[in-house]
C-alpha cells in the first residue's frame, strides 16, 4: 500500500500534461501511485496517460465513457486509490520539486493527522512563480495536530483541493466527494476542514499553480452561476450535522465574499446573466442569512450591497475607491516631484562650497548596504587616517549593517547630496548617482567587485541579452569621472582597462574585501557557523550560483534536496541566490533542515569563512574563494548557453580552480566520492590562486589607503611588501581543522605537555 496517491484528472491539458505527470514522477519521495484519469478527454490527454502507465508501474490510468467534470474525475481516481493519503492535483498544475518528502515528513512529525493544509505558488505565463500572500495560517507551531476551532484562520487560505493532503480513511469515513459543477471545491473543502479531528500544516510551497488563459475562472460563462448551488449544498451539508451550527455565521459571511468577487470580477459573467445572478445571490442571502460577530465597517456595506444584489453599485465604489488611490498618487508625485527639485538646487549650492579634504563617502551595491570592497576600504581609512570623517550610504532597511560611528545618509536625502557635493573621497563598486558633479580635488575611488569571467563594460554591446537596454554613452561618461580603479590580477587591469576606457590610475593591489580571508580566526569561522545554525560537525557547502541573462526567471538549475539524498548525512548547504534574484534558492525546511537559506545575510565574506567548500558555477565568487584554499566545485551544465548569451574571456573547465562537474549527477559523483578535496583538486586550486589572487594578502585596503590618502607609493615610501601565495597561511575551515586533530590524535605523541596551535 502507497503512502501517497496522487490523483490527476486531465481534460483539454494536453500541452502541460507531461510537466505535471513528470512532477509527480520525479519527486525525490517514490512511494507513491499515480492514478491519471483521462476524463474523456477531446484532445491528446489519454493517448498520454497511457504512455505514462506503460513507461511507470507507479501510473494506473482510468479512462472515463463520458466527461463527467472535474468533480466526478476526482471521485473515479480516489476509488481506485490504495494510499494512506490522497493528494489532488490538476492536469495544469505541477508539484514543486521535493513536495512528497516535505510533506511525509511533516505528516510524521505531526502524528499522521487527517488533514495536511499546504502552501503554494502562482505561476503566470512568464514562468514567474509568486506565493501566495496568505501565508499566516500555515505557520508551524509545534507538532501537534489541532481541530479547526483552534486555528479558524485557515478559512482564510484559498479553499481548493490541491493545497491540502487528506487521509483515505478519513475521507471513506465522513462519505466526503466532489458534486460535479464549476465550484465543486466549495462543498468538499469546507466540510473537510469542518469534520476532521486533526489538522496539521506546512509552511512550504508545494504546487505551483497556472495561472493561464482559457481557464474556468478567465472565461465569460453563465455556468458560473453554478456557485450559488455548491453553497446550497453547503448550508445542507450543515443542516445534517447539527454539531457544526456554530460555524454557519462564518460560512455565511465566507459566501457573500465569494458571492461579491464572481458578481464583481470583470470578464467571470456575461452581460445577460447579471440580472439572474443579482436575483439569485437575493434569495441566497435571504435563505442562508446567520447573523454573527459584527465584522468592520467596510465588511459590512460590502456584505450588504452583496445581500441587495447592487453589484453595480459594489462595482462603482470600487472603481471610486480605484480613483481616489490615483488622485493620491498624482498628488504624491508631484511632491516628489517639487522635492526633487529643490534637493537639486540645494546640491547646486553645495557645489558652491569648499571641498572637505576630511571627509570620505563610501557605497556599495546601490545602497545594500555595508560590505565589499568599500566595507574594508571604510574601515581601513578609520585604521590608516583617522583624521577622515567617514559616512556610509544605505537605503534605510540596511542601515543596520553600518558600523557604530560611522555616519550613515540616506540616499536622497539634502545631507545625501552635501556629503556628495563636499567630500574629497568618494568610493563605490558601482556607480553614484549620474547626476554627480565631479568636482576639482575631488578623489573618486571604484573599487568593482570580483574579477571577470563574464562579459562586462563595452563588450556588452554585441550582447543585448545581458546589455538589456544599457546605456553606453552614460557608461563612459562614469568612466570618466574615476581616479582609481582597483584590481586584484593582471587579467583584471587588463579588461578593466579595454571595458571601461578612461584616465584613471589602476591600483593593482588586491581585492580589499578579501583581506578578512587571511585575517581571521579559528574563532571568528566557529562564531559565523553557530550563528548561521551549522552544526558543529557538518560540512558546509556554499552554493552561489550566478545570474543568468539568458534566462527570464532565476530558477536554480540545481536540485539541492536530490543532491543531499545521494550525500552524507552531515553535509549541509548553505544557498546563496545572486543578488539580483529575489526570494530563496530552495525551500529551507527541505533536506529534513539541511538547507539553510543565507539570501539575506549581508556579507558574502563570512559565508565563505562559515563555509568548507564553494559549489557554483560562472560567479566571481570563485576567485575570492581561492583565496581561502578550501576546495572549489564548478557545476558547467549550461555552458555553451551561458557563454552564447553573456560572453566570457576564457573557458574556465579548462582552467579550473578545483574539479568541474557538467551535469547534477556528475557533482553529487564528485562529493559523494571525495574527488573534491583530492589532491588534483588542490593543483587545480593552487594554479588559479597563483594567477588569479597574486596580492590578496590581507593588506589590498591599507595599500589603498597608503596610496590614495598618505601619498605612499612604492614600498620605499612605506607600502607593505606582498606575501606570495604559498607563504600566505589563511584559516582552515572547520571540517579541515577537525581532520586534522583527528589525524594528530593518531599519531604517537611525545611525553610530557604538548601545546597545539592552530595556525591561521
Amino acid at each position: 500500500m502507497p503512502r501517497f496517491s496522487v490523483i490527476v484528472p486531465a481534460y483539454r491539458v494536453q500541452a502541460y500534461l507531461h510537466q505535471c505527470l513528470e512532477s509527480v514522477l520525479s519527486q525525490s519521495f517514490t512511494d507513491l501511485e499515480l492514478i491519471a484519469v483521462d476524463d474523456r478527454s477531446p484532445d491528446a490527454c489519454g493517448a498520454i496517460v497511457d504512455e505514462f502507465a506503460a513507461r511507470d508501474p507507479r501510473v494506473r490510468a482510468v479512462h472515463l465513457p463520458a466527461n463527467r467534470g472535474l468533480g466526478p474525475a476526482r471521485n473515479a481516481g480516489a476509488a481506485e486509490a490504495r494510499g494512506d493519503y490522497l493528494i489532488y492535483l490538476d492536469g495544469d498544475d505541477t508539484l514543486a520539486p521535493g513536495a512528497l518528502r516535505a510533506i511525509a515528513d511533516r505528516l510524521a512529525a505531526t502524528g499522521e493527522p487527517e488533514v495536511l493544509v499546504h502552501g503554494f505558488a502562482r505561476t503566470d505565463w512568464t514562468g514567474e512563480a509568486v506565493r501566495d500572500e496568505v501565508r499566516a495560517p500555515l505557520a508551524e507551531d509545534g507538532q501537534d495536530p489541532f481541530p479547526l476551532a483552534d486555528r479558524p484562520e485557515l478559512l482564510r487560505v484559498l479553499m481548493v483541493a490541491w493545497n491540502k493532503v487528506y487521509r483515505r480513511d478519513f475521507v471513506a469515513r465522513e462519505g466526503l466527494a466532489f458534486p460535479a459543477g464549476y465550484y465543486e471545491d466549495t462543498p468538499w473543502t469546507y466540510p473537510v476542514l469542518l469534520t476532521a479531528r486533526s489538522i496539521a500544516t506546512l509552511d512550504r510551497v508545494c504546487v505551483h499553480y497556472r495561472q493561464r488563459p482559457g481557464s474556468i475562472l478567465a472565461t465569460a460563462d453563465r455556468r458560473h452561476l453554478d456557485v450559488l448551488d455548491q453553497y446550497d449544498r453547503l448550508f445542507a451539508f450543515l443542516d445534517r450535522r447539527p454539531e457544526l451550527e456554530s460555524w454557519r455565521p462564518v460560512l455565511y459571511r465566507r459566501m457573500l465574499d465569494h458571492l461579491g468577487t464572481v458578481g464583481t470580477r470583470p470578464g467571470r459573467l456575461p452581460r445577460a446573466s447579471r440580472a439572474e445572478f443579482r436575483r439569485r445571490t437575493r434569495a441566497h442571502c435571504r435563505r442562508h442569512r446567520a447573523p454573527g460577530a459584527r465584522p468592520a465597517w467596510r465588511t459590512r456595506l460590502r456584505h450588504a450591497l452583496v445581500r441587495l444584489g447592487l453589484h453595480g453599485t459594489f462595482r462603482a465604489l470600487l472603481r471610486a475607491t480605484a480613483l481616489g488611490r490615483r488622485a493620491a498618487g498624482a498628488a504624491a508625485s508631484a511632491l516628489r516631484g517639487l522635492r526633487a527639485a529643490l534637493l537639486q538646487a540645494h546640491y547646486r549650492l553645495q557645489l558652491c562650497l569648499p571641498v572637505r579634504a576630511d571627509r570620505a563617502v563610501f557605497a556599495a551595491y546601490w545602497g545594500r548596504g555595508y560590505g565589499c570592497g568599500p566595507g574594508a576600504l571604510e574601515a581601513a581609512f578609520r585604521e590608516f587616517a583617522p583624521q577622515v570623517r567617514t559616512a556610509w550610504i544605505a537605503r534605510p532597511e540596511h542601515q543596520g549593517t553600518v558600523p557604530a560611528g560611522v555616519r550613515r545618509l540616506t540616499p536622497g536625502t539634502a545631507a545625501y547630496w552635501t556629503a556628495l557635493a563636499r567630500s574629497k573621497y568618494l568610493v563605490n563598486n558601482v556607480n553614484f548617482d549620474r547626476r554627480l558633479v565631479k568636482r576639482r580635488g575631488q578623489i573618486l575611488v571604484q573599487t568593482q567587485h570580483g574579477t571577470p569571467l563574464k562579459h562586462m563594460g563595452l563588450d556588452l554591446q554585441e550582447r543585448p541579452a545581458a546589455a538589456r537596454g544599457m546605456d553606453f554613452p552614460q557608461l563612459l561618461r562614469n568612466t570618466a569621472k574615476w581616479d582609481y580603479v582597483l584590481s586584484g590580477n593582471r587579467h583584471t587591469t587588463l579588461t578593466w582597462e579595454r571595458v571601461y576606457p578612461g584616465r584613471y590610475t589602476t591600483l593593482e593591489y588586491g581585492s580589499p574585501r578579501n583581506d578578512v580571508f587571511q585575517r581571521a580566526t579559528s574563532v571568528d569561522v566557529a562564531r559565523l557557523r553557530a550563528s548561521l545554525g551549522v552544526p558543529e560537525d557538518a560540512v558546509a557547502l556554499l552554493y552561489a550560483p550566478t545570474h543568468r541573462d539568458h534566462r527570464r526567471t532565476q530558477r536554480p538549475a540545481l536540485d539541492l534536496e536530490r543532491l543531499l539524498e545521494r550525500l552524507d548525512p552531515r553535509f549541509v548547504v548553505l544557498a546563496r541566490a545572486h543578488y539580483t534574484h529575489a526570494g530563496p534558492l530552495a525551500d529551507p525546511a527541505g533536506a529534513q533542515g539541511r538547507i539553510i537559506d543565507v539570501g539575506g545575510h549581508p556579507s558574502v565574506e563570512e559565508l565563505c569563512l562559515a563555509s568548507d567548500a564553494l559549489i557554483t558555477d560562472y560567479s566571481s565568487i570563485m576567485f575570492d574563494y581561492a583565496n581561502l584554499d578550501r576546495p572549489i566545485v564548478l557545476l558547467t551544465e549550461d555552458w555553451e548557453a551561458y557563454e552564447a548569451a553573456r560572453g566570457v574571456y576564457f573557458d574556465v573547465r579548462d582552467h579550473p580552480p578545483g574539479a568541474v562537474a557538467r551535469s547534477a549527477d556528475e557533482l553529487a559523483d564528485i562529493l559523494a566520492g571525495g574527488h573534491w578535496r583530492g589532491s588534483r583538486s588542490a593543483r587545480s586550486r593552487a594554479a588559479f590562486r597563483e594567477r588569479f589572487c597574486p596580492y590578496d594578502d590581507g593588506r589590498a585596503a591599507e595599500r589603498v589607503v597608503r596610496h590614495v590618502v598618505l601619498g605612499q607609493r612604492g614600498e620605499a615610501a612605506g607600502l607593505p611588501p606582498v606575501v606570495p601565495p604559498g607563504r600566505r597561511h589563511p584559516v582552515p575551515s572547520r571540517a579541515a581543522s577537525a581532520q586534522a586533530r583527528s589525524r594528530l590524535a593518531t599519531v604517537p605523541q611525545p611525553a610530557g605537555p604538548q601545546t597545539v596551535t592552530e595556525s591561521r
